[in-house]
């Protein structure tokens, strides 16, 4: 099956008074048609970032995609003009933010916001696309759609500002789905309703799932594919089974141990990672999680590590996989 995204050497820097940030640093990875992947890690890893990078909605100054590829059915979205690129943003590929209030306009109406994606990507009638919006906020689950249509964002509850955003990611049926932190600004019992509806559409509109989180717990029943990223890079990436149950890298172990677990019948005190990430200002030299892991040795801090691949679809960024390391066990 060929990948309906490939992300090759994708390279983020912002320039500041401070000197130059290297937010991200060299990302690779493919999106295959139907499938939902999770990005996972702390803040400042470079998450976001990235999705923003797949939109090219970095903005300059200060921030600037450097080098790398970013293909979308064979067509690298970074050779393309702003107007080309506008034709393709919410039609082929979409996203949805962080903060809903802050991404809808507050000065215009959820059925005006949903419908101006229809009308341009779609050309079809404003009649048309009332119909249509109809439709889709039914299929988010938002009660009495026709009353929603003409509130603005200030009217409605965090989760339903949150299916709004949800329902304009979806309504040009995109290839890809960038979903950055969806879960975020709502509680817990909102968050599920939320994860489930993101599965439920994924069967129904086909397309592909990016999902960005720092919570482990968010992508585990909703991706099969994980990818762990720690100070602008991709230190591990495997299947939900392999990062679950048999990561390789310890910056994962560290991120599984703060996870709280209820099939435990000893209850024990979460770990947390000790130390600070690094500044990406002046990156270290070696591997990024050196300074922070129990397990680092001299070549840690001297040579950045290449992925290995202790079995077929996992790739680890670790000396630790070498075969000339001394073998460690995880600490559960």
């Amino acid at each position: 099956m060929e990948p309906v995204l490939r992300i090759k050497d994708l390279k983020t820097e912002f320039f500041t008074y401070a000197g130059t940030v290297k937010a991200v640093r060299g990302v690779d990875f493919n999106i295959y048609p139907g499938e939902a992947v999770g990005i996972v890690g702390e803040s400042g890893c470079g998450k976001t970032v990235t999705g923003l990078s797949i939109m090219r909605l970095i903005t300059y100054p200060p921030g600037k995609i450097v080098s790398g590829e970013i293909n979308l059915d064979e067509i690298d979205l970074l050779k393309l003009s702003e107007p080309e690129m506008r034709k393709i943003r919410g039609g082929k590929i979409s996203m949805i933010f962080q903060d809903p209030m802050t991404s809808l306009n507050p000065a215009l109406t959820i059925g005006y916001q949903l419908s101006e994606s229809l009308i341009l990507h779609k050309i079809i009638s404003k009649g048309e696309a009332k119909k249509r919006v109809i439709e889709l906020l039914n299929l988010v689950r938002i009660k009495s759609p026709e009353t929603v249509f003409n509130q603005y964002p200030h009217q409605l509850s965090g989760g339903m500002r949150q299916r709004a955003m949800i329902a304009l990611a979806i309504s040009c049926e995109p290839k890809v789905i960038i979903a950055d932190e969806p879960t975020t600004s709502v509680d817990v019992t909102i968050q599920a309703q939320i994860l489930n509806l993101l599965q439920d559409l994924k069967s129904r509109v086909n397309s592909s799932i990016i999902l960005i989180t720092h919570n482990l717990a968010v992508v585990a029943g909703l991706c099969s594919r994980i990818i762990v990223m720690y100070a602008g890079l991709i230190i591990e990436e495997g299947t939900d089974t392999q990062i679950f149950d048999n990561p390789k890298h310890p910056y994962t172990w560290g991120l599984l141990r703060a996870v709280p677990r209820i099939d435990e019948q000893e209850k024990e005190r979460l770990t947390t990672i000790r130390g600070l990430p690094p500044d990406l200002l002046s990156p270290p030299k070696g591997c990024p999680f050196a300074l922070r892991c129990s397990y680092a040795m001299e070549i840690c801090f001297k040579e950045r590590p290449p992925y290995f691949n202790p079995e077929e679809g996992h790739r680890v960024m670790c000396w630790l996989l070498d075969k000339r390391a001394q073998k460690v066990e995880r600490s559960k």
